[in-house]
């Protein structure tokens, strides 16, 4: 008797199907692949054969990701009102669950100018309602700590530079770099905090007929910088606006938000936060896209290396505190034979 191995694709698809099976309110007999994941996680949609209704099945190997996360905060979410997925079944100890279906129409396929102006005020609604959830709501999500920033940028030097380019850097870039992971760390900390998402962007956010956007993969939620998830939604690593628009929608925010009547509030200074945050984040998902690459043998994600980059280029340009990063990249990355912008 062939044995099976919880790890490989093949048998974890047969024991899904298992389950299924097993789910006496349902007639789900066809899984196929819904959508990719940065993750272990694997997403596979059926339809129930006798109302033709579509669901979404997830697949988390229980050795590899846990879906407590995911669970607790698809509860905060819909409590808030967010058009997040309802956990209809689940199954903890195979890594199991059995969600609504929210389309399979990501904002990427649909933003251009025509569309873009209702979809992003429509994602902005939708991100206001989270950062106004309760504070004991949420009591159980983990801080966006200056530790786990400097874990996240530390990515850049390993997997980008390293890895990625194979260069070393001497002692003195360094200590500038960590110089600037000190500036950007405290730009975070100072912000108002709230909920983050963390990956709050158009491959995440599905379009949806009613509750526009459907909202997925939040399961990294914490608590942290009111702007994070703001640069995830305007500076996508997946596709680029003016900069004269991204102000527009920052503006937007700040009095759909109530921020812009804050005491003291000055706009020039929350974008500037904006834009340094943009540099954190920007500078650990390089980091991540050459490791998703080289660790996990997704290549396809070096191909948005070079707006990720020129993300953090552009905004080194903007403030003299950021020169030291500036010029590292051009000692180190932009002569790089490797390196291209868009």
């Amino acid at each position: 008797m062939t044995s099976i191995n919880p790890n490989n694709h093949q048998d974890r698809k047969s024991l899904l199907q298992n389950w299924l099976n097993k789910l006496s309110d349902y007639s789900l007999s066809d899984i196929a692949p819904a959508s990719a994941d940065a993750s272990f996680r694997r997403y596979f949609r059926t339809t129930d054969e006798n109302t033709g209704q579509a669901y979404i099945v997830m697949d988390a190997p229980p050795d590899k990701e846990d879906c407590t996360p995911f669970i607790r905060i698809t509860k905060i979410l819909r409590s808030a009102g967010v058009n997040a997925p309802e956990i209809i079944e689940q199954d903890l100890e195979q890594g199991f669950l059995l969600l609504t279906d929210l389309g399979d129409q990501p904002y990427l396929d649909h933003l251009n100018d025509r569309h873009v102006e209702t979809l992003y005020s429509d994602a902005m609604a939708s991100l206001i309602q989270m950062q106004n959830i309760r504070p004991e709501a949420m009591s159980e999500l983990p801080a966006y700590d200056a530790q786990r920033l400097r874990d996240e940028m530390a990515l850049f030097e390993q997997w980008y530079l390293n890895r990625h380019l194979k260069a070393q850097l001497n002692d003195e870039q360094k200590t500038k770099l960590t110089a600037t992971f000190d500036l950007l760390i405290n730009n975070a900390l100072e912000q108002p905090q709230t909920f983050v998402h963390r990956d709050y962007h158009s491959r995440n956010l599905m379009l949806t007929q009613n509750n526009n956007p459907g909202v997925i993969d939040y399961q990294d939620a914490v608590i942290g910088p009111c702007t994070y998830d703001l640069v995830s939604l305007f500076k996508d690593c997946y596709i680029e606006w003016p900069r004269e628009k991204i102000e527009q929608w920052l503006e937007d925010y700040l009095y759909k938000s109530g921020l812009m009547h804050e005491p003291g509030f000055e706009i020039s200074q929350f974008i500037k936060c904006f834009d340094f945050m943009g540099v954190q984040r920007h500078l650990k998902v390089l980091g991540i896209f050459a490791r998703l690459n080289y660790r996990d043998g997704k290549a396809q994600y070096l191909n948005d290396l070079p707006l990720t980059l020129k993300y953090v280029i552009d905004a080194c340009a903007r403030y003299d505190e950021l020169n030291p990063l500036q010029k590292l990249l051009e000692q180190v990355v932009l002569n790089h034979p490797e390196v291209s912008l868009p």
